[in-house]
């Protein structure tokens, strides 16, 4: 009789044990890997707000069994370190998606998928086809910049603009750059950009430096793009009576004499819908696609007060042309 109840409750036991493997198992779990510092970064911010908000509402209706599991790090900086640090999140197990925003991610997380062949990830502001791993979706940001450049150029007084840039990168050399000086070119061809690299994402002295020397060099109207760094770019632009365009979020608040326009992208918006359309099953995997002014994701700011008193209402009305142009369907690239 005790051989028949104690093996009965190792039965009891064991079943319980598979129950609860099989519950946690369904139960899903996501990560937000931040590739910098939300505090200095608004599109990070918004790309940890967005995968909340989503989380929160799918939770809302949910039991706690069926409740999905959410964890952010911010991973800092030094890129150096991001991909030990998502080699420590994969290895865990516990996250069936990764979801972060940064165009060198597809690069970096090839290798890890590798190593831990279960692991998905969702990548914002990055692009990669074909890896059932991985889905991405990119930022029009050809006509982020094209748009950008255009404001400088019409308003610059001395012909002479800057792009101060944390880093060289593909997107950085290959999309921002020249379409800035695409759209600046367009609206003023006497233009010309006077490129400089700051070499990290965090050094303010550095971007005030740099700052100081474009304009020494004759530039009004910077643009810097550059995470925490662009505090020195604002500091120098302010104490030289020089003008900056903002980039991904609307900066008129930081600096309401000085930042005359801003783009943005619909950084929050993305990530939530990217989280819901991953927690009801509907992820494309291995799929890319961009959006931009059309879709509702990329955007030109016209109706901050600061941008009204700022800037000049034929310059404000040739700035609208333009936005409705691509919302219908204009391409920069041509």
């Amino acid at each position: 009789m005790k051989k028949f109840v104690k093996n009965l409750l190792i039965i009891m036991a064991t079943t319980l044990l598979f129950s609860c493997a099989k519950q946690s198992n369904s139960q899903k779990s996501i990560a937000v890997f931040v590739p910098g510092i939300m505090d200095d970064s608004p599109t990070y911010a918004k790309l940890a707000n967005g995968v909340k908000q989503a989380v929160e509402e799918y939770n809302a209706n949910k039991d706690e069994n069926s409740k999905c599991n959410l964890f952010i790090m911010e991973a800092g900086t030094n890129q150096a370190e991001w991909s030990d640090k998502i080699i420590s999140l994969s290895s865990t197990g516990k996250y069936q998606v990764i979801i972060s925003s940064n165009p060198s991610l597809p690069d970096l997380v090839e290798p890890i998928i590798q190593q831990f062949p279960a692991q998905k990830f969702i990548l914002l502001d990055a692009e990669k086809e074909g890896n059932n791993n991985i889905n991405t979706v990119c930022y029009n940001q050809y006509e982020q910049a094209y748009l950008t450049g255009y404001i400088a150029g019409l308003m610059t007084k001395s012909n002479k603009l800057a792009l101060i840039a944390a880093q060289e990168y593909p997107v950085m050399n290959n999309v921002l750059l020249p379409y800035f000086e695409k759209g600046a070119k367009d609206a003023n061809s006497a233009t010309t950009v006077d490129f400089r690299i700051v070499g990290n994402w965090y050094d303010a002295t550095k971007g005030a430096e740099l700052t100081d020397a474009v304009i020494k060099n004759g530039a009004d109207i910077i643009l810097p793009i550059c995470g925490g760094a662009a505090a020195g770019v604002i500091s120098s632009a302010k104490n030289n009576n020089a003008k900056i365009t903002w980039f991904d979020d609307s900066g008129f608040s930081r600096a309401p004499d000085t930042i005359i326009s801003s783009t943005t992208n619909a950084q929050d918006k993305m990530a939530y819908e990217k989280t819901l359309e991953y927690l009801e099953g509907k992820t494309p995997w291995g799929t890319h696609k961009m959006v931009g002014v059309k879709e509702g994701f990329v955007d030109f700011v016209q109706d901050d007060e600061n941008y009204i008193k700022n800037v000049p209402a034929e310059i404000r009305e040739k700035m609208a042309a333009l936005v409705e142009e691509i919302h219908k369907g204009k391409d920069v690239r041509n």
